[in-house]
């Protein structure tokens, strides 16, 4: 069985620039250890004549079909503007933004 050691849970700790405890490094070797083994088992039941699927049961698309529609004009959709300037919608500035 795959087991990772607490050396190696602290080089991918450093590589994720994640900051763990001692006592972290081995409950995270305990669960990644979990995990390996459940990637090993699934790793024995996989055969070549089983295709690699995404669900386990066939989708279908439920999305209705695109159909172009006539939207607002700039004009339209200025009048319900609180503010608008030079044909554009007129927001207050933010993060002290220069002009």
């Amino acid at each position: 069985m795959p087991t990772i050691s607490r050396d190696e849970v602290a080089h991918l700790a450093r590589l994720a620039r994640l900051a763990v405890t001692e006592q972290e490094l081995d409950k995270f070797a305990g669960q990644l250890d979990v995990i390996l083994e459940a990637v090993a088992k699934v790793t024995e039941v996989a055969s070549e004549n089983v295709p690699p699927t995404s669900h386990a049961v066939p989708l279908t698309n439920v999305f209705r079909e695109d159909v172009v529609r006539p939207g607002l004009t700039q004009q339209q959709a200025l009048a319900a503007a609180p503010a608008a300037e030079d044909g554009r919608f007129r927001v207050p500035r933010i993060l002290g933004e220069e002009q």
